[in-house]
């Protein structure tokens, strides 16, 4: 070692030489003697001092103590954090985490016609973009195709409008499927879209051990706080196993399903709530797919989940590090599952879009910048930043490309990628971890004994509890007790209005009309046949991927697939609609 090396270690050395006997004088005291001194500052220096206001609680209704130390957090730290890449994962899934390579950076567009939505991804991926992450108008999400009455006046407004595989061709023009994974948010019609993305990947010429990629497929959610359902339930369960299983053998990088939190949290839910209902419904998923027959090694590393980054900074770094903890011990414990990968929790994060505000809307990009912030700090493996104006509108060009800035400004400058789980130790932190890990199986316990999450949905239970913690946030934003900048505090009287993206309304009849061309220069006869194998496998026990793909290859439309599945399954109608 060189001189220069000595003397810029020295100070170093004596720091941590200092520290080390600090630490033993520290242990020989014990926490008894801490618990005096504590008492004795709590009387002496903090108990008159008068305080902003007379309690503090998380949002999700936890009290704030004034000072943590290690009297409020686990002592076990081999059993509680352990080490990155390790069981219980609390301090993240990988050894080394960000050092190896940042989270996947994906911003969550599309809109309009394929055509539109092709040209925004290749904009994002010229900004830096790492992952495609493609939104679905709501046609799309209920399996209608966007000449069909149902659809009229919806078609490309929430999302790119998909009907047919040739849509889904336009969409991935020129995106190599080998290189880029791509994440899609669809959850009833899951498998056909997944289908879809298959068949444009053999016309790439792409083998589908090489495509990488996330589908939602997270039906309860859908019958809890998102209403995008089409068939009943034990259907709905069966396409998702049958992905899994169809996955495993053919797609070993896909993930299969992206179990969310994140609507619930967007309905309503608390921190505590979004873990115990995600981890729940992750559970049902499990067990159902154990049930027929699936050895759970053999799918349950491809799960992964998509969490809320809500506005209460250090709850929600504390919510990622007990749900991956939790996760762990519940596949390992409760489930049986030998394989390490089997317990990690792999989780992408998108920035809450029920916190931004239509007034002042450049101050959610502060609020995004935190939010996201705490998904990189909570140890995120991909995550998408809303932009400012999305409670207005779609976002433009300009919004998304700030929004994307933000994790890039993140990664590159603010050093919190350069160390594992930076905010580990923290007392507080690790106390609301505790807490939250306690509180969230609580919950799962009590969905497991009425029978799993599937029969705590038809019984109602989880979206009554989502819709009272809505209730109780909604009146104490009325009632001032929970101040938002811009809305009930800090307000102006006139606010300028920003430019928003406006959509061409000519999108419905562009589909429409390439809807009639495709059926008038399809095959018509091999769509029929087709169609006919498709619902006899339906009516029977094989797994549904290989009838569904080989319907896409005919150039059978989304509305046409979902309709043979219709016929067989039924559709769902909550018990307040019979």
């Amino acid at each position: 070692m060189d001189d220069r090396k000595k003397r810029e270690m020295a100070p170093t050395g004596e720091y941590i030489a200092g520290m080390n006997t600090y630490s033993q004088e520290f242990r020989q005291q014990g926490l008894e003697g801490l618990q005096q001194a504590k008492r004795r500052w709590e009387e002496e220096e903090a108990g008159g001092r008068p305080e902003r206001q007379g309690s503090f609680r998380t949002a999700s209704d936890l009290a704030v103590e004034r000072l943590y130390t290690p009297l409020e957090s686990s002592p076990d730290y081999l059993s509680n954090l352990g080490f990155p890449g390790r069981f219980p994962f609390t301090r993240g899934v990988q050894p080394t985490m960000y050092r190896g390579r940042f989270w996947t950076m994906r911003q969550y567009a599309g809109f309009g016609t394929a055509e539109e939505s092709n040209r925004r991804y290749k904009y994002l991926l010229e900004q830096g973009q790492t992952g495609l992450s493609v939104a679905f108008d709501l046609p799309t999400q209920l399996g209608l195709d966007a000449d069909d009455p149902l659809a009229a006046g919806e078609v490309g407004k929430v999302g790119v409008s998909i009907s047919s595989l040739e849509d889904m061709e336009v969409l991935l023009d020129g995106i190599p499927l080998d290189r880029v994974s791509t994440s899609m948010t669809i959850n009833a019609p899951a498998a056909i879209l997944l289908a879809m993305y298959i068949a444009v990947a053999e016309k790439q010429g792409v083998p589908t051990e090489k495509l990488s990629g996330t589908i939602q497929n997270d039906i309860l959610k859908e019958y809890a706080a998102r209403g995008t359902y089409i068939f009943p339930p034990e259907p709905s369960l069966r396409l998702i196993t049958d992905v899994f299983s169809f996955c495993a053998r053919h797609l070993p990088e896909w993930n299969t399903i992206s179990i969310s939190g994140y609507h619930m949290r967007e309905a309503g839910c608390t921190a505590v709530q979004e873990v115990a209902f995600t981890l729940a419904n992750g559970l049902e998923y499990v067990q159902r797919a154990v049930r027929a027959g699936l050895d759970v090694d053999a799918f349950a590393p491809r799960l992964s989940f998509f969490f809320n980054a809500h506005m209460d900074f250090l709850e929600e770094v504390a919510k990622f590090r007990a749900a991956r903890r939790l996760w762990a011990r519940l596949m390992r414990d409760r489930v049986g599952a030998r394989d390490p990968r089997s317990w990690m929790l792999r989780f992408h994060t998108q920035t809450a879009g029920s916190s931004l505000t239509a007034q002042q809307p450049d101050n959610n990009v502060v609020r995004v910048a935190l939010q996201a912030l705490a998904a990189v700090l909570g140890g995120t493996q991909s995550l998408h930043t809303n932009a400012r104006d999305e409670a207005l509108a779609l976002p433009t060009e300009e919004s998304a490309r700030v929004a994307l800035r933000t994790q890039q400004i993140i990664a590159y400058e603010s050093g919190v990628a350069d160390t594992v789980d930076p905010l580990g130790g923290s007392y507080y932190v690790e106390h609301l971890t505790d807490r939250i890990e306690a509180e969230a199986l609580a919950y799962i316990d009590r969905i497991e004994a009425m029978g799993g999450a599937a029969t705590a949905i038809e019984r109602g239970f989880v979206q009554r509890e989502i819709q009272e913690a809505a209730y109780r946030y909604q009146r104490q934003v009325e009632s001032g007790e929970r101040l938002v900048v811009g809305v009930n505090r800090f307000t102006l009287e006139a606010e300028a209005q920003p430019e928003l993206l406006t959509l061409n309304p000519a999108v419905e009849a562009h589909q429409a009309e390439r809807l009639a061309r495709l059926r008038r220069q399809r095959n018509g006869g091999a769509v029929e046949q087709a169609l006919t194998a498709l619902r006899r496998a339906a009516e029977g026990g094989d797994n549904l991927l290989p009838p569904i793909l080989d319907a896409v290859r005919a150039y059978a439309t989304i509305g046409e697939i979902s309709g043979a599945l219709r016929s067989v399954f039924g559709e769902y109608r909550p018990a307040a609609e019979v």
